[in-house]
């Protein structure tokens, strides 16, 4: 009995080292097989985790789907979640188009949309294509609104939609023809304007003249002035001149002489 325990204890201690080096060797290679499962999924699914998992910015929100249905309530972010929308000012170019004003003049309207989303949620679940939604709203609400006014009111007010932030006139074409009459009615009005301005000039002149004629009436002396202030004048010119000059009594004679 002394000398088969010895022989026992042996076998069990090597039966334990072996069993605890199979139980490290399993872990070893549990442990490299799922770091080189983590590899390869790191290494092919980096594009999908990132098309996944995008962060919110803090002008942005975002509208939550759980199995395909859209959580309602209030837009999330800033953060972590599935996907963004900005709320940020947008700011939308509209394609030039044709509008007619009330007085029937054809334009050509270029314009630019500045708006952002108030609510997320109707954005996305109740729109499609937003911009050019909210592009083809702009148009419409442009011809309605211009074609309510005529040219005269588009040219001299701000024109705005309704539902946006603010529309902004980038063009306004007007037809060849209509430029060369509105420029025609200009060079008119100012013609018109000139001409007032000279008869008044005139009458204004008149006006001097018969007050220069009442002042020089029965007085020789002023006459006498104004008549060498004439002669100096004729005396700056570059022409020669011959001046007679014939004192007053001679001329009344002779105009009180003939028939």
């Amino acid at each position: 009995m002394l000398l088969i325990q010895p022989c026992s204890s042996i076998k069990l201690h090597e039966h334990y080292e072996e069993h605890h080096k199979r139980i490290t060797d399993y872990i070893q290679y549990s442990l490299g097989l799922i770091f080189e499962c983590v590899s390869v999924l790191c290494y092919f699914d980096e594009q999908v985790v990132v098309a996944v998992l995008q962060v919110i910015q803090e002008h942005e929100r975002a509208i939550v789907f759980r199995l395909g249905r859209a959580i309602e309530g209030r837009a999330k972010g800033p953060g972590t979640r599935h996907s963004s929308l900005s709320s940020d000012l947008v700011h939308l170019a509209c394609s030039e188009s044709a509008v007619l004003t009330a007085d029937a003049v054809p334009l050509k309207v270029d314009a630019v949309v500045f708006f952002w989303v108030v609510d997320p949620f109707m954005w996305v679940m109740r729109v499609v294509n937003g911009p050019q939604a909210m592009s083809l709203l702009a148009q419409t609400t442009l011809k309605t609104m211009i074609g309510a006014h005529t040219l005269e009111d588009v040219l001299t007010q701000k024109l705005a939609g309704v539902q946006m932030e603010r529309v902004e006139l980038k063009a306004l074409t007007l037809p060849v023809d209509l430029q060369r009459c509105m420029a025609s009615e200009a060079v008119a009005i100012r013609r018109a304007g000139a001409n007032v301005i000279a008869a008044n000039g005139e009458v204004s002149v008149s006006h001097a003249l018969v007050k220069a004629a009442s002042t020089f009436e029965g007085n020789t002396v002023a006459l006498q002035l104004r008549f060498l202030q004439s002669l100096l004048s004729m005396k700056s010119s570059a022409r020669s001149v011959v001046v007679f000059p014939v004192p007053t009594e001679v001329s009344d004679v002779t105009v009180s002489s003939l028939p």
